[in-house]
């Protein structure tokens, strides 16, 4: 068994971003520039919120936070959306997730200029993802590409089952996989029989936030697990969605939680934004 290291693999591409940043400095006197509108108090947004902008001071970006009460309007949400199209120093636009209930999310995320779309939410980039065109692509399965890329693990014509079918996750990891010549299921919550798909599989990708849902039984032995689950539970540390102690003994690769995709989501959005910034000249 192998550990897919996240946070390894995220610290050198980081290296290579910070080395881009310079040069953009030096050359075309351009700092990639990242906004972040976080809306309420959730503690969990809160705190992914301030990882983000540790990274990007990091690499060198320049990045500003709008923090906005609950009870804001959807037509204010998008009337700062908007100053922010309008402003040439910001290169990517982020919206933290979720937002409340009187907010109509699909709305907000439509306000953004694709261009500056670097969560790759934007149904016109997520258009260009799923028919293989460049794009901005979700930042955690982007993530998980990066780290088959990085292992050498070949996914043409693998069996790849992935479990959850989100919007930011599930579904653009299937696109993802798929381009690359896989053969892809997806299980959701009203899958019947989710055992009967993963045991098959040559690869699991799993991320729908249920603590151990993955367990021994369930994989094949010599499979490649990749969890993107991160869960704290009652003892306060955090765990994925795999129950890591024992699946680990089967598989030939698979991702610890903490330090495995986790690292990585935020440091894709980093190269998102830095591609922005150097398709913005």
């Amino acid at each position: 068994m192998q550990l897919i290291d996240g946070k390894a693999l995220a610290n050198k591409i980081q290296t290579t971003i910070t080395g881009e940043v310079t040069k953009l400095k030096q050359e075309k006197n351009i700092v990639p520039g990242l906004a972040v509108v976080i809306v309420g108090d959730d503690p969990a947004s809160h705190a992914y919120v301030n990882m983000k902008a540790k990274a990007c001071e990091k690499v060198g970006f320049y990045s500003i936070v709008h923090k906005m009460p609950d009870t804001i309007s959807q037509e204010e949400i998008i009337e700062i959306i908007n100053m922010m199209n309008k402003n040439p120093h910001i290169h990517g636009i982020l919206v933290q997730l979720p937002l409340p209930k009187h907010i109509d999310t699909d709305r907000i995320l439509e306000v953004i200029d694709p261009k500056k779309d670097v969560d790759g939410f934007h149904a016109y980039n997520v258009g260009r993802m799923v028919t293989g065109l460049d794009s901005f692509v979700p930042c955690t399965p982007l993530g998980v590409m990066k780290m088959f890329e990085a292992y050498n693990i070949d996914l043409q014509g693998k069996d790849i089952c992935v479990v959850g079918a989100s919007n930011i996750v599930g579904k653009p990891m299937a696109s993802l996989l798929l381009n690359a010549n896989a053969t892809v299921t997806i299980t959701h919550i009203y899958t019947k029989d989710l055992k009967a798909h993963t045991s098959r599989a040559d690869i699991v990708v799993v991320g729908v936030g249920v603590p151990g849902l993955i367990k021994e039984d369930m994989v094949k032995e010599g499979a490649i697990v990749i969890d993107i689950g991160t869960n704290r539970i009652a003892d306060g540390s955090l765990v994925g969605d795999v129950d890591f102690e024992n699946v680990s003994k089967k598989c030939s690769y698979i991702t610890p939680v903490p330090g495995g995709v986790g690292p990585m989501t935020i440091t894709m959005l980093l190269e998102n934004t830095l591609k922005a910034a150097q398709q913005g000249i």
